[in-house]
């Protein structure tokens, strides 16, 4: 067994739920501003969404809601979501997160998945909300905005109450679903420990100056990336987070500019309006001092434009949902192109080959394997995929073909399952991607493969043109052809208007699949 442990130094986890370690500096910095809601200017201080959290618990908890009961929260990014989220945690109950663009059915699949009893949700969603409530025999909707025919998350405040008694190891704080690019989405069991580790886990690879920050939360809290890098862990270390409901390139910008922003956590779609957009030249953005990807891989070429434009570091690390979610980042000043940077503290990582189940050496390609105290508690109702992803040993197998180099850098070549088989020959979508991107007529692109009765399937091109560029097919295979060997080559191009992608920035290849 050939086990790459972690770079950096161990670090200690303490033994809380994880408002109380999200909250634990609220005293060092009463009135600093905690959440600016970015459209509005509404804030709070870490005060105030401290008051606040544990007055809403103790409303929820004098209805009945507590240890064994889930909640369930389908909102956009603004201040109150990490009221809810904490005040759910503080009563001892589970946050169920639901994407908050879901139709009816898909979110009545979650409810009763998760065997939500509340849902918390606003005016603007509230139909859908309502029409899911109903499906699974929840009688009240609860809005953060008060909206007509709902219950006004207002007339809920109750007495503050302390942390009820959990179990931080084994009790379910939340419950994200996975993307369900294949297949009906999963619900991914996170323990208050699971979060708390994570954050501790961050401290080495994202570090924050104690005299405070101010970040930019436009990547959604429904997710994991928006939920834990974001929300809980720049809060747990004092940052000031400014919420954004939902992207806007020159929203964006502005507010960078008016409120200073020093980190900007990003996915790679917006890495490359920060590289190649016009509009960025209008703005002011020499506070920032970090832009962070996640989500999916970001290109070398990509990340070194950007932060020439930026002028800032911008690296990127990698997680899933099933790890709390980091498991790599790149420390400050440890950019390497390409790299999704290094084991984070206290984990472990192994790169086996998918056939054969052998550990690879370093600079060796194979699935990338993660254990830690990150590692979920598993898949709610699904032991079954459950023993799938996480082996006896405690290996969380992420289905991920990575190298880990010299230098302990992790790169992702590709999916496990997006792999493409052209002729016998493996061949990474993501690879002739990040070629493809660096094309200065080439806006955004993707790589599926597409069955053929010769050849096993086809690599195709789907590829997003530059406003005002001109490339055909021919200069799309051509450009490729100049870069990769034979077996790489593009065979088939469509231009579209845009490449679908989750919430998170992950490409649903499954969509171009079945439209093209």
């Amino acid at each position: 067994m050939i086990i790459h442990s972690s770079p950096l130094p161990e670090v200690e986890i303490p033994e809380v739920p994880i408002t109380e370690y999200v909250l634990r500096r609220v005293a060092d910095h009463p009135d600093r501003p905690a959440l600016i809601d970015g459209p509005s200017g509404r804030s709070y201080t870490f005060q105030q969404l401290s008051d606040a959290v544990h007055a809403l618990a103790g409303g929820l908890a004098a209805r009945g809601f507590g240890r064994g009961s889930t909640l369930a929260l389908m909102a956009p990014n603004v201040p109150e979501y990490a009221i809810v989220f904490h005040a759910a945690a503080v009563a001892g109950g589970t946050v169920t997160t639901v994407n908050p663009t879901y139709g009816a059915e898909e979110v009545a699949f979650q409810l009763r998945d998760a065997g939500a009893t509340e849902l918390v949700t606003i005016g603007m969603f509230a139909e859908v909300a309502l029409a899911a409530a109903a499906q699974v025999g929840i009688t009240e909707v609860i809005t953060l905005d008060g909206a007509e025919g709902t219950t006004s998350i207002l007339s809920i405040f109750g007495e503050p109450m302390a942390q009820a008694p959990v179990d931080v190891r084994d009790d379910v704080v939340v419950l994200p679903y996975s993307s369900g690019t294949t297949g009906l989405p999963k619900g991914v069991m996170l323990t208050h420990h699971n979060l708390v580790a994570n954050i501790c886990q961050c401290d080495h690879a994202i570090v924050y100056t104690p005299d405070g920050e101010v970040a930019l939360a436009f990547l959604p809290f429904f997710h994991i990336y928006g939920m834990q890098v974001l929300m809980n862990g720049l809060l747990a270390n004092g940052v000031t987070v400014v919420t954004l409901p939902r992207f806007d390139l020159d929203q964006a910008l502005g507010l960078i500019q008016q409120h200073r922003i020093s980190r900007f956590f990003a996915v790679p779609p917006v890495v490359l309006a920060l590289a190649k957009h016009p509009a960025v030249d209008n703005y002011d953005l020499s506070s920032l001092k970090q832009v962070f990807s996640g989500a999916a891989p970001l290109g070398g070429e990509i990340a070194l434009e950007a932060a020439a434009r930026v002028d800032c570091e911008v690296v990127q690390g990698f997680g899933m949902t099933e790890l709390s979610p980091v498991s790599h980042a790149t420390p400050p000043g440890m950019f390497k192109s390409g790299s999704s940077g290094v084991t984070v503290s206290n984990t472990e990582s192994r790169i086996v080959d998918p056939d054969t189940g052998e550990d690879q050496p370093v600079g060796g390609t194979g699935e990338l394997w993660v254990r830690g105290p990150q590692v979920m508690k598993g898949y709610l109702n699904n032991a079954e995929a459950t023993a799938a992803t996480i082996d006896a040993d405690g290996w969380l197998h992420t289905g991920d073909v990575a190298i880990i180099d010299e230098d302990g850098h992790m790169t992702v070549v590709d999916r496990v399952k997006e792999l493409i088989k052209y002729n016998g020959f493996q061949v990474p979508p993501a690879e002739l991607e990040a070629l493809l991107i660096t094309h200065p007529a080439v806006l955004d692109v993707a790589v599926i493969g597409i069955p053929d009765d010769s050849a096993g399937e086809l690599p195709k091109a789907f590829v997003v043109r530059a406003p005002g560029a001109e490339i055909d097919d021919d200069g799309v295979k051509e450009f490729v052809r100049e870069h990769v060997a034979s077996y790489k080559q593009i065979r088939l191009v469509e231009f579209v208007d845009e490449i679908p992608k989750s919430a998170s920035g992950k490409i649903l290849r499954r969509m171009l699949r079945d439209g093209g």
